[in-house]
């Protein structure tokens, strides 16, 4: 097999592990997620895992809840990694057969600053990309990804082919991905979809990096407001 060697060392990614659990308790999904930050130090990348736990994050949809009511207000600090990371990926566990609630709260607080442009006019995640990272010992893993990847498109991500991965096992009250005799580590199932997903997102972000962004035509916020149409057919804008 020919070797060929990547180099990424221009970009940064940002894991943020939306498990229930505060550090320093045992994350599950940290467990994956350090199977795919690995891969991407291995090749250049500057990786940073945060817990969304261990933050006051204040539940709400505009960029900084202490302006509307609320004493305290981590994500402010958080949403400045999130801008400066060409990888996005949020790592969940599987609760109730969906997403944990405090991933929803991280989305809604990322979906809060999806109004603001960037130099070009666009929406501020364009030029961006994101994955998913899902574990659990009931189902919902396709379920929450899908979630999890529609959410993140719709704000402006680029979501590469197979950008999920995850691990469940036996349906109940099981074992968990890191717990002795799981099988969760040795999955070659888990195991190849984490890779994929990871060299996925990597080449895309690269992609989009070269190429200077999303390319600014059509999808301008700031010139639609001023009047632009971009070629839409509807008479009353002609």
């Amino acid at each position: 097999m020919d070797i060929i060697n990547y180099n990424f060392d221009d970009l940064s990614a940002l894991f943020i592990n939306c498990t229930l659990k505060r550090s320093p308790r045992q994350s599950h999904t940290r467990g994956l997620i350090d199977v795919s930050k690995h891969i991407m130090e291995e090749n250049g990348v500057d990786v940073e895992v945060l817990r969304a736990a261990d933050y006051d994050i204040a539940t709400g949809v505009y960029p900084d809840m202490t302006e509307h009511g609320w004493e305290k207000d981590d994500w402010p600090k958080i949403q400045k990694k999130v801008l400066d990371a060409n990888i996005l990926v949020l790592g969940t566990p599987i609760w109730l057969g969906d997403k944990s609630s405090v991933c929803s709260k991280v989305i809604e607080r990322l979906y809060g600053y999806s109004g603001e442009l960037n130099e070009e006019g666009q929406y501020a995640y364009y030029g961006r990309v994101g994955g998913t990272i899902i574990t659990g010992n009931e189902d919902g893993v396709k379920h929450c990804a899908m979630n999890i990847l529609y959410s993140l498109q719709h704000l402006g991500y680029v979501i590469p082919p197979q950008s999920d991965a995850g691990w469940i096992g036996e349906i109940g009250p099981g074992k968990s991905y890191l717990d002795e005799g799981s099988g969760g580590p040795e999955n070659d199932f888990t195991n190849r979809n984490t890779t994929f997903m990871s060299w996925n997102l990597m080449h895309m972000a690269k992609m989009i990096k070269e190429k200077g962004g999303i390319p600014a035509h059509g999808n301008q916020r700031s010139k639609w407001d001023a009047g632009c149409r971009f070629d839409n057919p509807n008479p009353e804008y002609r």
